[in-house]
């Protein structure tokens, strides 16, 4: 290769890992701050805080593509110093402690400098060319605590004062008996285990969202190991308490729930946090848990590498998904893959007053906000190649139809621009048709529960249709369809005026003004209510969500900056629930 070629390859190589470097001291920089915002009860802080992280990647990104952009000679673009490009960078990567994200970074920048015509699968990463599996840290990943000295009681002591919170513990003694009454409940007359190895892992960061902080552990007996997490909230007047602690990995892998916010902790090394969750929650996937630390870019990349893998073993082909079509998207699904696939139509249905972008904002919004559980979290890709032969006609002659400056076709290949991927959910329309009348009762609460929950949450759904729900397999009930969602705040709930008189009110015309964000509470009922049995249980537990009162209060409430307080484990764990901060919601042990 020649000299020349050499250098470029080495500068290329040299700038993206610098773009990465910066990009993840920015990263830890702002999710090692949770910490003094959790401390000062900064909690609309911490919100800024998971939104502005969101945004960090790409502008790292966009910036070593100026960069290479500005400093690449034409000839730069040759196959040969792209290929040498990888194997500088593979070389830079030997004693990098985030090698799989910084792989990544370079698959980011490398794709906006190549024309997608022209770089292949040697210039990229498909697989990961370096081993996450051993790499060292410092801090440690973990931290071990053993009882044999001091017990458990000590033991317990010592892992809520090894993260310093300069707040104090208001009654550490009592959260610490609570900790072990909970295990005692969980573990029966197995607890506490009689082992001479028996000791607690405990990873070395906490992790923090909304307002609590979470301790994740593991506790060692044998070639036993049991997950647990405790979580770390404000009282009333300040100071800390344990508010839960968990012991059942199905409860604990709630915690990261793709309908939740992100995590923010600080991590050295990445991949040991993430193989640390997996041993706790084998039911996680990588990828997964890599989203819910706030690595998206990660958690997208194991997911097309298990997508491509699922493609290769798989021959069932991709078809519209059933249920009703949407007005603004159209939506596919692969039978055998747990996972939705949507795509922004080019014209919208009638009433939908907007375009693309205002569409994509409101994703974007979503991808921001706290999901306070009830809100699907969406993955954005661009140019996904789906075999031709694997797509179902229908499917083809809908995007063609409907859709068609978001495809390009080859021989072989269906390529779509731009499209949204989420866990599949049966909708909840689909599920009340074939629903027992208890399943069904069960659902109509939750329904309830989800909307005041999002509204507390600052979010209004705008179409409340049943279609736009979904039913996870725990049966809780999920938003996911947003191009009409709006902030609380920007909304005007209004009661209907009385008609000026009988005929008015008889003729089904609208006699009073109606302006942008107007939201009439009471019109909910017709739309929500059809059924009768429906109607009975929705109105016997949620009647206030019909009444413009309750959506003003709410509102009132977020102008004032109260921050409502949710708990992604049941309320019958939780220790002291009276002692909190106001601003709490009731919700129900779903």
């Amino acid at each position: 290769m020649p000299r020349l070629y050499e250098e470029q390859a080495q500068s290329i190589a040299a700038t993206i890992l610098a773009g990465f470097n910066k990009h993840y001291s920015m990263f830890r920089n702002a999710s090692s701050g949770a910490k003094t915002l959790f401390e000062e009860g900064n909690w609309h802080g911490i919100q800024q805080l998971v939104a502005d992280r969101i945004r960090m990647y790409d502008d790292r990104v966009r910036e070593s593509v100026e960069v290479l952009r500005r400093e690449l000679a034409a000839n730069a673009l040759n196959d040969d110093v792209w290929a040498q490009a990888k194997k500088d960078y593979i070389a830079l990567l030997v004693n990098h402690k985030q090698p799989e994200l910084a792989e990544t970074f370079f698959n980011s920048v490398s794709t906006k400098i190549l024309d997608k015509e022209y770089y292949n699968n040697q210039f990229i990463f498909v697989k990961p060319a370096i081993s996450t599996e051993y790499i060292d840290s410092e801090p440690r990943t973990f931290q071990s605590f053993y009882p044999k000295e001091e017990g458990l009681r000590g033991c317990l002591k010592h892992i809520l004062n090894h993260f310093r919170w300069r707040t104090p513990f208001a009654h550490q003694a009592r959260d610490i008996a609570d900790i072990l009454r909970a295990a005692k409940r969980h573990f029966g007359t197995e607890w506490p285990p009689q082992d001479l190895n028996l000791h607690l892992q405990v990873l070395n960061s906490a992790f923090y969202r909304n307002k609590s902080a979470y301790i994740f552990g593991q506790i060692i007996s044998g070639n036993e190991r049991y997950p647990f997490a405790l979580a770390i909230v404000h009282n009333a007047k300040g100071k800390l308490i344990v508010d839960a602690a968990l012991f059942d990995a199905a409860q604990i892998s709630v915690l990261f729930s793709f309908a939740r916010a992100y995590f923010l902790v600080d991590m050295p090394v990445p991949a040991g946090y993430v193989q640390f969750l997996q041993s706790m929650l084998p039911m996680r996937s990588k990828g997964d848990l890599y989203t819910l630390l706030g690595l998206g870019k990660q958690g997208k990349n194991i997911f097309y590498r298990e997508f491509a893998q699922h493609l290769e073993y798989s021959d069932d082909k991709f078809i519209l998904a059933p249920g009703i079509k949407g007005l603004v998207m159209s939506v596919f699904t692969l039978p055998s893959f747990p996972y939705v696939f949507k795509v922004i139509k080019d014209t919208f249905g009638p009433n939908k007053d907007f375009d693309r972008e205002y569409v994509r904002q409101k994703y974007l919004l979503v991808k921001k906000h706290d999901r306070v559980g009830r809100m699907a979290d969406t993955l954005e890709f661009v140019n996904v190649a789906l075999p031709k032969h694997r797509c179902d006609q229908e499917l083809i002659d809908e995007l063609r139809t409907l859709a068609p400056s978001q495809i390009e076709e080859t021989d072989d290949l269906f390529i779509v621009k731009h499209l949204y991927i989420e866990y599949r959910l049966q909708p909840l329309n689909l599920f009340m048709q074939t629903a027992s009348p208890q399943e069904k009762a069960a659902a109509v609460i939750d329904y309830g529960y989800a909307l005041k929950e999002l509204a507390s949450a600052n979010i209004f759904p705008g179409d409340m249709l049943y279609k736009n729900f979904g039913m996870t397999r725990f049966k809780r009930v999920i938003f996911y369809d947003y191009d009409e969602i709006e902030y609380m705040t920007d909304c005007n709930f209004r009661a209907i005026p009385p008609a000026p008189n009988p005929e008015y009110e008889m003729s089904g015309e609208v006699w009073y003004p109606v302006n942008k964000g107007d939201v009439f509470p009471e019109e909910f009922g017709p739309f929500l209510l059809g059924e009768p049995d429906v109607r009975k249980v929705f109105l016997e537990h949620h009647r206030d969500l019909l009444t413009p009162e309750f959506w003003q209060q709410k509102k009132e409430r977020l102008q004032q900056g109260i921050l409502e307080d949710f708990y992604p484990y049941p309320q019958s764990v939780r220790f002291h629930p009276d002692e909190l901060q106001s601003g709490a919601v009731d919700l129900t042990d779903v």
